[in-house]
Formats: C-alpha cells, sequence, structure tokens
C-alpha cells in the first residue's frame, strides 16, 4: 500500500513538473523604439540624457500643465527627469520618446513618471 501511494505522488510530481516546464514562458526582449520626429513636438529635450538638469523645471511644467494634481505630476516628473534627463514631448502619452521615463515603474508595477 505504502509503495502505491509513493508512486502516485511521484506521477503527480512529475506531472507537476512537466506541466511548469510546458508552461514556462520565454522572455523576448523587443528592441526599443527609436524616437521619430512628430508634428508640432520639440525634439529638444525629449532624448534621453539630452537635457541639463536645471533644465527639467520648465520641461516638467509644460508637461504637466493640463493635469489637475499638478503637485505629484510636477514632483514625479521632476525625479524622473533628474535621473534620465530627458521628459516626453506634450502633456501626456509619448513616453516612447524617452525609454528610462517609460521604463520606470512603482512597486506596484504602474508608471512611475507622468
Amino acid at each position: 500500500m505504502n509503495c502505491l501511494r509513493r508512486d502516485l505522488i511521484l506521477c503527480f510530481l512529475l506531472i507537476m513538473f512537466l506541466l511548469a516546464v510546458h508552461n514556462h514562458a520565454t522572455i523576448v526582449e523587443s528592441p526599443t523604439p527609436q524616437p521619430q520626429p512628430s508634428g508640432g513636438f520639440p525634439m529638444y529635450g525629449a532624448t534621453p540624457g539630452s537635457l541639463q538638469p536645471q533644465e527639467c523645471g520648465r520641461r516638467c511644467t509644460t508637461r504637466c500643465s493640463k493635469t489637475a494634481f499638478k503637485k505629484p505630476c510636477m514632483f514625479f516628473c521632476q525625479k524622473c527627469c533628474a535621473k534620465c534627463l530627458c521628459v516626453p514631448p506634450g502633456t501626456y502619452g509619448n513616453k516612447q520618446f524617452c525609454p528610462c521615463y517609460n521604463n520606470w515603474k512603482t512597486k506596484r508595477g504602474g508608471p512611475k513618471c507622468p
């Protein structure tokens, strides 16, 4: 009886292992999209490392100009700009122009930068 129980447990563990191996997803990194000039947005300061730290305030003021949450937007935008030295053009979106700004996430996995 113990032998049968042991064999069943081993069989169960083997099946679980095979399922885990079969369902294991491979991570494939896609190339980072390159910034493309878009209509109406200046490219200066929208590529990684193209800003000086003292320029962050002006760029973040523009970035956060249309939000109802200006204080947190400015705080996180300036924090992100200081790290990445770029701010995406416009008031929303366009984060593909600044991969560092786009890829910095909170502990919960949400975007850190506005």
